[in-house]
């Protein structure tokens, strides 16, 4: 309630970057204090037993994460398990450190509950969030999200070398990584979504052929096809990827209420919110029907309401993933939704919200 009537409209008269680096400014001072993690623990925390799940060796206290791009360079993660996550992904993360895009890059489309942006991979880069990582501390799932740096002279060989830099330093310390192939923030505009290209990816990251990988997943972009989706699929399957997450922003533009005037004025970048929610169900559903439900799957992309969070988890989901829901309805989103499984399992008189996902 205080996040809706008063904090959200003094961060909404600022630009959507500067807001939310004031917020990682506060975020980054509470994760520091006790008393400050104690009361966000507090307001915000809900847990119950029906909300855990045990899924690539590792516990989920709830199936509630921090998608990717929310804390690009692990500083905050204490203050988000506090707020009741259950479980965070860092990143995304690359092997040189980046400072994307030029300013202005992230903006608000309120209307529609959604966020353009073109950050183009800022970050620190993999061995100094990783070196910073190892020092804090958390009792949920770590997982770290791995690109290819924001440089068009890094293509063929010397792309795939630098996410096999970037692997090796966050097989250190993450509990799963996300090979992010489908980024479309970059200058070059190249990703790993054709085929050949991520099955050479995929072979110079030996998760196939090593049993000490750290559980590896693949996050695939909310534009696909099916025709193309399953092509990636099979080059997945061949590699025994243990996961999925699904999925990464759009560029397309596709029934918004945004004035087309404004989108123009925007230009270019990936969305993300409310109104991709729809292609993530999709995508979701896809990935369940052809794994046969054998894969564990992320979902993210919308996850704004419980209603959203159901309608994907439903579709397959196992987990989800929260950022533009964040900005829109604030850190109580989290404990709402957990709330409102607790009751679902109830009126369908399910133990366990795997339970739940097997009666669909």
């Amino acid at each position: 309630m205080i996040y809706n009537s008063l904090v959200k409209p003094l961060l909404f008269q600022l630009d959507a970057e500067r807001a939310h680096d004031l917020m990682h400014h506060f975020a980054r001072k509470a994760s520091g204090s006790n008393f400050l993690r104690a009361l966000a623990k507090t307001i915000y925390d809900y847990q119950a037993p029906g909300l855990t799940q045990n899924i690539w060796g590792l516990t989920f206290k709830n199936p509630l994460g921090l998608a990717a791009g929310f804390d690009k360079n692990g500083h905050i993660p204490e203050i988000m398990e506090a707020a009741g996550l259950g479980f965070i992904e860092i990143g995304s993360i690359t092997g040189n450190p980046s400072t994307g895009n030029p300013k202005p890059r992230l903006f608000r489309l309120p209307r529609d509950r959604a966020l353009i942006n073109r950050m183009g991979l800022n970050n620190d880069g993999a061995k100094t969030i990783v070196k910073r990582l190892k020092n804090k501390k958390i009792s949920i799932p770590l997982g770290i999200n791995i690109a290819k740096t924001h440089d068009p002279k890094l293509m063929g060989d010397l792309a795939i070398r630098d996410y096999v830099h970037s692997f090796k330093e966050a097989q250190k310390i993450a509990d799963y990584i996300t090979v992010n192939i489908s980024c479309p923030n970059t200058t070059d505009g190249k990703t790993f979504e054709d085929p050949a290209a991520l099955g050479e990816l995929l072979s110079a990251l030996a998760i196939r052929d090593d049993a000490r990988v750290v559980p590896t997943l693949i996050k695939f972009s909310s534009d696909l096809t099916k025709d193309q989706l399953m092509q990636l699929l099979q080059v997945c399957e061949a590699h025994q990827i243990p996961g999925y997450v699904a999925c990464n922003t759009s560029s397309a533009r596709d029934n918004l209420e945004t004035p087309e005037s404004e989108l123009k004025k925007i230009g270019h970048g990936g969305l993300s919110g409310h109104p991709i929610a729809s292609k993530s169900v999709r995508i979701i559903r896809w990935i369940s029907e052809a794994t046969r439900r054998q894969k564990p799957i992320i979902g993210v992309g919308g996850v704004d309401s419980f209603s959203t969070a159901l309608q994907m988890m439903l579709a397959g989901a196992d987990l989800l993933q929260l950022y533009t829901g964040l900005v829109y309805e604030g850190p109580g989103l989290v404990k709402s939704i957990n709330r409102q499984f607790v009751k679902e399992l109830k009126e369908l008189n399910v133990d366990s919200i795997y339970q739940l996902m097997s009666a669909s």
